[in-house]
């Protein structure tokens, strides 16, 4: 264990304790001579709750997350139960399904705007279901379709992982539930309710909860795709951080930005653990 925890310590823990020091000064990404590194307290802090472009990249996150985590979660059981049947070549749809978590967001992203371009594939395929009585829609620069765009396209891309696990999880049910199940004469889906979804109680809990994290880091697509834009609809506490940090410079705001965001996806995932797993024991 022991090089797994030096490059913990040096990657991700020492690097989050700089930012908590550099979160109460006024450090800057390129030292000017003309503003010196001070200790300025909780002004950052203040600063970060007092920005209203805060609290909207911080309600657009939410809503990214609060959307895709039950999509996601969806789709990947969906699938996970249907490569879990016996489908001839159920192998190689494993293996096909599994090629978008393979694929980086950026490779993604970049495909993914060629199919949302005004020729692209999604207006053709708009064009042909209405049969010509819908127009093109700019997917990525409408505000009341920029933020679907990214979700189903990060749906995409990130159901296959969850589907592994929730695959993992249906075949360590016992097959003798099943069996009482069918003795019983249960339908379809008196089997999933009562005994496959409740079977997969530790799974769900797993899922909810790295989705949510992952959901919360949500940066990639919206850099390529969006900006932030169109009018800040797609705009992310992430981004955000970016945009102050690396492309403004204030390293000590960008800082007091990152805790301020650590802690509140902390807090979100103790709470869902607390809730499920007391949901669990009713």
């Amino acid at each position: 264990m022991g090089p797994g925890v030096i490059l913990t310590l040096l990657f991700i823990v020492t690097p989050f304790v700089l930012s908590i020091f550099l979160s109460f000064t006024n450090q800057r990404l390129v030292p000017n001579l003309n503003i010196p590194t001070e200790f300025i307290g909780f002004r950052n802090y203040e600063r970060v709750l007092g920005r209203p472009d805060f609290w909207n990249a911080f309600g657009n996150t939410g809503l990214f997350v609060a959307l895709i985590v039950p999509i996601q979660g969806a789709i990947a059981l969906g699938v996970a139960m249907l490569i879990n049947s016996k489908l001839p070549m159920r192998n190689l749809f494993r293996g096909v399904f599994f090629i978008p978590t393979v694929m980086t967001m950026v490779v993604v992203s970049v495909i993914w705007a060629v199919l949302f371009r005004i020729d692209g594939f999604f207006n053709q395929f708009l064009d042909l279901l209405s049969f010509g009585m819908l127009g093109p829609v700019d997917w990525l620069t409408n505000e009341m379709t920029a933020m679907g765009s990214l979700i189903l396209l990060s749906a995409w891309q990130g159901f296959p992982f969850q589907m592994v696990i929730y695959l993992a999880g249906l075949q360590a049910i016992n097959p003798e539930l099943y069996e009482a199940a069918k003795v019983e004469g249960s339908t379809s889906w008196q089997t999933f309710h009562h005994v496959t979804f409740p079977s997969l109680r530790n799974t769900h809990v797993f899922i909810v909860i790295a989705t949510t994290i992952l959901g919360f880091k949500l940066f990639t697509q919206v850099n390529l795709l969006t900006q932030g834009g169109p009018q800040g609809v797609t705009e992310t506490v992430v981004q955000l951080i970016y945009q102050n940090g690396f492309q403004q410079g204030k390293v000590g705001f960008a800082s007091a930005l990152s805790v301020v965001f650590f802690l509140t996806v902390l807090l979100i995932s103790i709470a869902q653990r607390y809730f499920l797993t007391n949901e669990e024991t009713k």
